[in-house]
């Protein structure tokens, strides 16, 4: 007789809400599976507000895909960790972690305990990375073709991956110029003081790397004055340059021309008081904050400011003041009788720039003394799909230079990393008895997905490819023996210079694999109402 009632059985709905949670979030890790690689495939998105949007950014696509299931949402925001861990990769983590819940579906069938299993990956997840640390080659931030070399495996997935030539050095010198001469005893960089300003014309190939200022406008002349300023002395004024206003909505009716003329010649003196004071604290370009209570300037102040020879950029955006008195030394002012000399800034020259390729002018300041160390990088495009992208890829090269003054280590690209790790993992759970053994294994066979997906979305046999490389790693004991798309092969990508942070490929299988015991351990999905 068997007696029944001894253990809790398990409810079947436990396993059905899992196997529901795992098959969405697989729906979304195979959505992006195809734009993994160089070679991988673009994805074409339309807004809401019929705007179009193409990019093979894994965390950019996720971001934008409206995703309803809970477990497929961990996916989305498990890219955007690793966008803001490592950066780059965001394609990689999703790929692993859809990977890896494939084979807990496989062990969950075997009747294994998802604890069980959750706490194999764990341990295999340690060992993976430790196998990858091993692996991976020291860098040292002064060496600059080093880091161009790792940024360039980064961009060769771009849609931009063509003009890598000239985005790669950009990114190196942005970062380590925020740096500056710290730069070995930096443990991190904050990319929000590389200001990117996009400016449409002209080509990719325009883009500059600015060493001071740009705004993408130009300088305000509808009053004549000047529109280049060598030595020049700089003001950022949030006040306004415009007669006052009372507090309340009023109405001042004239009834003669005496009173009238009085109005305007009173006003007429407020605003020339104010320029004066601009005048005499030896500013000689004026930068004016917007205004959203009264105009910020009139055609008066600029008529007054053009006489005085003073340039003025106006519609300074209250998000950029900050950025721009870093840059330039300069306090902001916010009443005229606060107008002194030590609340400028200075540059060697300032003046408006005629873009090439569109006409465009845009107000360019250089040597600037720059004690914040902030950058700006001109963006150039054809058009604003291209601009964006543009942006999004020099973004992603930034991180990478990032993930490395984080952690100074590169490692060969091309599914190297996965598959020595891989290697390692098998021969540890050969060790090992019980389930761990399985599960090991289960986490090395899914490790594999990474080069099996660069080879299938290179046009190559993806089995025959990953048979090779295994035999490289184990057989043959080359480390960095990898998928060369370019020729269709295995090579060893230190020798080609195909590398990445070990930052990015550490990150991506440690937050996959976290990601994966989470969506394990639900067992029941409660809507709230």
């Amino acid at each position: 007789m068997v007696q029944t009632g001894e253990t809790l059985q398990e409810r079947s709905k436990g396993k059905d809400v899992r196997t529901s949670n795992i098959v969405a979030a697989k729906a979304v890790a195979n959505a992006v599976r195809t734009s993994l690689g160089p070679r991988g495939m673009d994805k074409l998105m339309q807004m809401p507000d019929g705007e179009v949007l193409i990019s093979n950014d894994g965390a950019t696509i996720l971001s934008k895909m409206n995703v309803l299931h809970p477990a497929a949402k961990m996916l989305v925001e498990l890219s955007q960790s690793q966008d803001i861990e490592a950066g780059d990769g965001t394609t990689t983590v999703v790929v692993v972690a859809g990977a890896l819940l494939d084979a807990c579906s496989t062990l969950l069938s075997k009747g294994i305990h998802p604890t069980a299993i959750a706490s194999s990956f764990m341990k295999a997840a340690d060992i993976a990375t430790a196998a990858m640390t091993e692996m991976s080659r020291p860098v040292d931030l002064n060496n600059r073709d080093a880091l161009i070399s790792a940024v360039n495996t980064c961009l060769s997935s771009k849609v931009v991956s063509q003009n890598s030539d000239l985005l790669a050095p950009i990114a190196v010198d942005s970062v380590l110029g925020l740096l500056g001469d710290g730069r070995d005893a930096a443990t991190n960089v904050d990319l929000r003081d590389i200001r990117m300003v996009e400016q449409m014309g002209g080509t990719i190939d325009d883009t500059e790397l600015v060493d001071g200022l740009v705004f993408n406008k130009g300088s305000t002349k509808s009053a004549g004055g000047p529109s280049q300023v060598p030595n020049a002395k700089i003001a950022l004024i949030q006040f306004c340059l415009s007669a006052p206003k009372t507090d309340m909505d009023n109405n001042v009716v004239v009834s003669d021309y005496a009173a009238m003329d009085r109005i305007l010649r009173d006003e007429r003196k407020y605003i020339l008081g104010q320029c004066k004071k601009i005048k005499k604290s030896g500013a000689n370009v004026v930068l004016i904050q917007k205004s959203i209570l009264r105009d910020a300037y009139n055609e008066l102040s600029l008529h007054f400011l053009a006489k005085m020879g003073i340039l003025v950029v106006t519609d300074i955006e209250r998000p950029d003041v900050e950025f721009i008195c870093r840059t330039l030394g300069c306090t902001p002012v916010a009443h005229p009788d606060g107008m002194t000399a030590d609340k400028l800034g200075s540059a060697e020259h300032v003046g408006d720039v005629v873009m090439p390729g569109s006409g465009h002018k845009v107000v360019k300041f250089t040597g600037v003394q720059n004690p914040g160390h902030t950058m700006t990088v001109l963006l150039r495009g054809s058009n604003d799909l291209v601009l964006k992208e543009a942006n999004r890829s020099i973004h992603d090269a930034q991180c990478v230079v990032r993930s490395l003054v984080k952690q100074r280590a590169l490692i060969a690209g091309g599914g190297a990393p996965e598959v020595e790790a891989s290697l390692r993992l098998k021969d540890a759970a050969m060790e090992m008895t019980g389930m761990d053994s399985y599960c090991m294994k289960a986490f090395a066979e899914a490790l594999e997905v990474i080069p099996f997906t660069l080879a299938e979305n290179a046009g190559m046999k993806p089995i025959d490819i990953v048979t090779e490389l295994r035999k490289k790693h184990a057989a043959e004991g080359v480390k960095g023996a990898g998928i060369n798309v370019k020729k269709g092969m295995v090579s060893d990508m230190y020798d080609l210079n195909v590398l990445q942070p070990l930052l990015v490929s550490t990150s991506a299988i440690n937050l996959a694999t976290e990601t994966c015991a989470l969506i394990l351990k639900i067992d029941d999905l409660v809507v709230v109402q």
